[in-house]
């Protein structure tokens, strides 16, 4: 797994062994932040259930001022750090090592606002609903935030509009998809940024 552009790309980025993280492949990872270039630089983007740090690393590399990775595992927060090291990004980002909802707590007491919300949790236990309403009330995010989840392609995310939200894109790929979201109200569906997505 690698950087893929920006400041630090092509350095190779460490993952931990075992089941415990399932890293987004470079093909997948390539694809999403080509989608979602125009709206990293000088942006706050926040990685849940982080893992390797892959996600906001790529983030930090294409321009993102600051990237918050969220991750319970402390073997994979130390990854974090040591990818971190590796790419010269320390500077730019934030590691907390704690359960995503008490992440978002913290955060929302140090007054954090995020441009960009990715997530990757475990699959078909429905985390991404719990993190989803949560945000709906949240400072941390607003209609114009981007929340991309990625989700087995099975998961359910009809909830979503009795929830608050409207489903910009569903971008599906083999085994797994990821589905951007903004909370009802923002102007994507009219923008320039829904044609690139």
């Amino acid at each position: 797994m690698r950087v893929i552009a920006g400041s630090a790309r092509r350095i190779q980025l460490k993952t931990i062994e075992g089941l415990d993280t399932r890293p987004t492949t470079d093909r997948i990872k390539e694809t999403l932040f080509n989608m979602i270039q125009n709206r990293l630089v000088q942006s706050c983007f926040l990685d849940c259930f982080s893992g390797s740090g892959a996600m906001g690393i790529e983030a930090l590399s294409r321009g993102a001022k600051k990237a918050v990775m969220v991750e319970q595992n402390p073997k994979a927060a130390e990854c974090i750090r040591q990818n971190l090291k590796a790419t010269h990004l320390e500077e730019g980002a934030e590691v907390f090592v704690c359960d995503v909802l008490e992440g978002l707590k913290r955060l929302e007491g140090r007054g954090y606002y995020f441009h960009t919300i990715f997530m990757d949790p475990p699959y078909n236990m429905e985390w991404e609903k719990r993190v989803l309403e949560y945000l709906k009330g949240s400072k941390l995010a607003d209609q114009e935030t981007l929340i991309i989840t990625e989700a087995s392609r099975e998961t359910d995310f009809s909830y979503a509009e009795g929830m608050g939200y409207q489903i910009v894109k569903n971008k599906e790929y083999k085994t797994n998809k990821h589905v951007f979201l903004q909370r009802t109200g923002g102007d994507y569906g009219s923008s320039s940024i829904s044609g690139q997505l």
